[in-house]
């Protein structure tokens, strides 16, 4: 007699750091792939759960730049519970649009926003307990934690996406070639 119960599926979240929700959107570009996708994972953490913290995973997969107190924390607690870690977009793998502050100056770049500017109110720069302490420069992720993966882009295309998760799921070293690799 042979058991025929079925594999258990492989854990899978996300989460976004700072960025533009794109990769995000990208990875609900996979459309009816979905489907296909929770018959072999489930899904913890991830805009369609609305998990707000990452149990133990076998794949994460994480997008945005780091640019505060909050993303390190964030990102920090994500690595620790997920086997394989993959960085997803521009913004995770360089900083993307978000780090293109890091050439200013923090302290200025604050002054003009708040303090320099007609109509608000008190002019002055929020300091509040529960807004996250800015960070001097917007890292990547990998200078952070350790990177298991890169899935370039920005964002990437779902398909790009579809590709590399079935690939690695599949037992396949993921290998993404043009014209999925794209920069639009």
């Amino acid at each position: 007699m042979t058991d025929k119960s079925p594999l258990p599926k492989l854990r899978v979240a996300t989460t976004s750091l700072a960025g533009c929700f794109g990769c995000h959107m990208s990875f609900l570009d996979i459309d009816e792939h979905l489907l296909e996708l929770v018959e072999i994972i489930q899904f913890d953490r991830s805009p369609l759960t609305d998990i707000k913290h990452c149990g133990p995973c076998d794949i994460g997969l994480i997008e945005g730049g780091v640019c505060n107190a909050e993303n390190v924390h964030v990102l920090r607690e994500f690595r620790a519970n997920c086997r394989t870690l993959i960085a997803v977009g521009a913004c995770a793998i360089n900083g993307g649009l978000p780090a293109q502050r890091n050439h200013l100056d923090l302290g200025e770049c604050l002054q003009q926003v708040y303090v320099g500017r007609e109509g608000l109110e008190d002019g002055r720069v929020p300091d509040d307990p529960e807004l996250p302490l800015l960070l001097d420069k917007v890292h990547p992720i990998h200078e952070i934690v350790r990177v298991d993966y890169f899935i370039p882009g920005c964002p990437p295309s779902g398909q790009a996406i579809w590709k590399f998760l079935t690939d690695l799921i599949g037992g396949r070293t993921p290998r993404l070639v043009h014209p999925l690799l794209r920069f639009d």
